[in-house]
């Protein structure tokens, strides 16, 4: 019976035991990792820090990404460790990787682009596919008339008289016409001024003119 007794004690106390080390052990606490975070930014110039528009961004080897707006403002769903790619016409791409010791699910950056300035060949343009048919061009080339043709055609003195006729006058010419005017009324002050029309020396120089055929050549060349 004692046996028994003792055999039931230290049964309980082992269990009582082994309780109490579940009660007092804890466990380690488990990390969670956030694979997928809310990356958002803006694209902006080096020089003068204004945003680019329409900047492409790319998860390397991948498909997915997205395009900044007007104001360089991005915002897409991507995951830790991705290498993005920066591009955008103009400008020197540049990669950027999320980095794996976040400690929340959302992301921020201002990403830098530098400006990429590209030299491209000289190209030069023909009018003529080969030197050959440039030169049989060149050689064919039939003028109509010289410099001194067209310089001999332009002082032509009916030309010169029908410009001059449309032209009309300048500020030397008008100050003239306004002193002649002026000492014309000076002339005549007090009096009343000629009137040609009953001029006899004027009419016979009017037939005269007339006789010549001066009014007939006027005609023509202002035709």
């Amino acid at each position: 019976m004692l046996k028994k007794i003792y055999t039931l004690a230290i049964l309980l106390t082992f269990a009582v035991t082994v309780s109490a080390q579940k009660k007092t052990v804890k466990p380690e606490p488990v990390k969670k990792l956030r694979d997928l975070i809310q990356f958002s930014g803006v694209v902006v110039e080096g020089d003068s820090l204004r945003p680019i528009p329409y900047t492409s961004i790319i998860v390397k080897n991948t498909r997915r990404g997205t395009i900044s707006d007007y104001y360089g403002y991005f915002s897409f769903v991507a995951k830790v460790t991705d290498t993005l790619e920066f591009a955008a016409i103009g400008f020197r791409s540049a990669q950027f990787i999320i980095p794996d010791t976040l400690s929340s699910n959302t992301y921020s950056l201002i990403q830098v682009l530098r400006r990429d300035t590209i030299y491209l060949k000289t190209a030069e343009v023909y009018p003529w596919p080969s030197k050959e048919q440039f030169k049989q061009a060149f050689l064919n080339l039939a003028l109509q008339e010289d410099d001194q043709a067209r310089a001999t055609k332009n002082m032509k003195r009916a030309d010169i008289k029908e410009r001059m006729t449309g032209m009309a006058m300048d500020a030397s010419l008008n100050y003239k016409y306004s002193s002649q005017q002026y000492q014309s009324k000076l002339y005549y002050a007090g009096q009343m001024p000629p009137n040609n029309l009953l001029n006899p020396i004027a009419w016979a120089k009017f037939i005269q003119a007339w006789k010549n055929g001066d009014f007939k050549q006027k005609d023509k060349s202002n035709d």
